[in-house]
């Protein structure tokens, strides 16, 4: 259906009280709509053409059917299969909803003619018969950019559009292509963000179906999957409210079904110009931070942590832009990464193994605090986390391969199960067995050096095994990563144990017991002293 027959209702509550948005239309039929109204028959009906704009990175395609852009290609970038990267092909659909007279039309059943053409630009054009004519005109950035920038004109269209309606709509409906090498975690990954102005970018559940209406200006809208995303900014009239939802779909060809539908100012001037820009792009942290619109916060870094994305921002991303500079291999780049979190962890590991070392020669016997071992654990669980955040959403580990592993951004299978394994899967990752045994042998040394004995200790050995089921699915290069983690600390634990004389500590500790102390008092135990003082006086009495 391309004209609805009813009126556009006054604007109230929300986007749902409005009119019905238009179901998507064949984008290659010619044939006639029965309630086409007559006049309208010449924008109505008519063949399809595409018009393609290009760059060294991007390839669009803008259709005349509607005259919006149905097809975004990124030029350097290939699917898991090594096919061309398609962002949007012509599943999706967006268009807009316009009241003329007593009835609605949708852009999508409206055929555009080019009026103005470029190597970098196009101006498409439709005459409504009964007044008014609506003009698209997209153009690229530059030779090296994924921004399409975007101009929405209404012209001679105040008195077409009825005084009392001062808004339209903007549909935007995608079938986000499955792309990666896992759907699983490519459709976890898959959702809608947006900012409303002011506010820090939000979003939709990436674990169900989700919705949300609300009535904010809203800066952007995004359409967002694991490594990639197709953003729709608007740069300055906010677009007014927003109704988004998400649906899952079946099958490996689709993540999920998006929907955005937008609501546009509409002031009745003779001409009404509407500036916008499409990025059509990779979750690159630098590029889309150089964009000022806080573009950069889809990429999960761990954001609603401020420690742990200050840790992504500050230290893990500056060391993996540095060393990939001069090193190629991103195997190579992970192991460099650990000795350098290794070196700053340094000082307090040393200090968490002498006070375990003197625990141990001491044993049973008080003088030495127990929690001397726990600031070193503490100061490395954020960076433990936030790798755990980087590197299945880092986009430069992306086909990436190392060893057997053919892309570090997933899992490394190297063999196939003829079956499944609950909370396992039915692949075999290599690395992540490798971080296994080494995590359960890192777990049984630390048992050894332990002073107290319990026939509890058993229970250490089940998180390794959990985490075998966790991380078989996540990313190689976050296996790698722990797994160079832990024969560091292999090594780092020998080279301690040679350096600390265990029989020199026993004889300094018992040197230091006849050695007179004056414990100072805190203020909290002076205070429980003098209540207790005051208990007993008034007992006394």
């Amino acid at each position: 259906m391309w004209i609805l027959h009813n009126r556009f209702p006054q604007k109230k509550g929300s986007i749902a009280d409005t009119a019905k948005k238009i179901a998507a239309g064949d984008t290659t039929s010619a044939k006639p709509k029965s309630n086409v109204p007559t006049g309208w028959e010449s924008i109505t009906t008519g063949q399809n053409k595409e018009y393609t704009l290009e760059n060294a990175k991007l390839r669009i395609r803008i259709a005349s059917k509607g005259g919006m852009i149905d097809y975004a290609e990124l030029k350097n970038y290939k699917t898991a299969a090594q096919k061309p990267l398609i962002l949007l092909d012509s599943s999706s659909h967006s268009g807009y909803q316009l009241p003329i007279g007593s009835q609605t039309i949708s852009t999508e059943g409206l055929y555009f003619t080019p009026i103005a053409q470029t190597a970098g630009s196009i101006t498409m054009a439709v005459k409504l018969p009964n007044g008014g004519q609506i003009e698209q005109t997209y153009f690229l950035k530059n030779d090296s950019d994924y921004q399409v920038g975007y101009k929405l004109v209404l012209d001679g269209m105040k008195d077409v559009i009825p005084n009392n309606i001062n808004y339209f709509f903007l549909n935007w409906r995608g079938a986000i292509l499955s792309n990666e090498h896992d759907s699983t975690i490519s459709k976890i990954n898959t959702t809608i963000h947006y900012r409303n102005v002011g506010e820090t970018p939000s979003y939709l559940s990436e674990t169900k179906d989700d919705q949300e209406t609300f009535k904010k200006p809203t800066d952007w809208v995004s359409f967002k999957q694991q490594f990639f995303c197709q953003t729709l900014i608007s740069t300055e009239k906010p677009f007014e409210d927003a109704e988004l939802s998400t649906e899952l779909t079946t099958g490996n060809t689709y993540n999920k079904k998006l929907k955005a539908e937008l609501t546009l100012p509409y002031g009745h001037s003779q001409s009404e110009t509407y500036n916008m820009q499409y990025y059509f792009g990779p979750l690159d942290y630098h590029l889309m931070r150089g964009m000022h619109l806080d573009l950069e916060r889809q990429i999960p870094l761990g954001w609603s942590f401020f420690l742990i994305a200050w840790v992504n921002r500050f230290l893990v991303i500056p060391a993996f832009d540095f060393l990939s500079g001069f090193i190629s291999n991103y195997g190579i780049i992970i192991l460099l990464i650990a000795v350098l979190i290794k070196i700053i962890t340094l000082p307090f590991t040393y200090k968490s193994y002498l006070s375990s070392a003197k625990m141990r020669v001491l044993k049973p016997e008080l003088g030495v605090s127990p929690f001397g071992g726990c600031l070193p654990l503490l100061l490395q669980f954020p960076i433990l986390i936030s790798m755990y955040r980087f590197f299945p959403s880092s986009i430069e580990l992306r086909q990436q391969g190392f060893l057997w592993a053919h892309d570090l951004s997933t899992y490394d299978s190297i063999y196939t199960l003829p079956f499944s394994i609950p909370a396992y899967g039915n692949h075999v990752s290599l690395f992540c067995i490798l971080m296994t045994i080494s995590t359960i042998i890192y777990t049984h040394i630390n048992n050894q050096l332990s002073p107290q004995q319990s026939e509890f200790k058993w229970l250490s050995y089940i998180m390794p095994i959990f985490l075998l089921g966790v991380f078989n699915r996540y990313a190689a290069g976050l296996s790698l990563y722990y797994f160079y983690f832990n024969i560091l600390t292999f090594v780092q634990q020998y080279i301690f144990k040679k350096a600390i004389d265990e029989k020199k500590l026993i004889a300094q500790i018992e040197e230091n017991k006849k050695k007179p102390t004056a414990t100072k008092k805190s203020r909290l135990q002076q205070r429980l002293e003098d209540l207790q003082k005051q208990q007993q006086a008034r007992t006394r009495r």
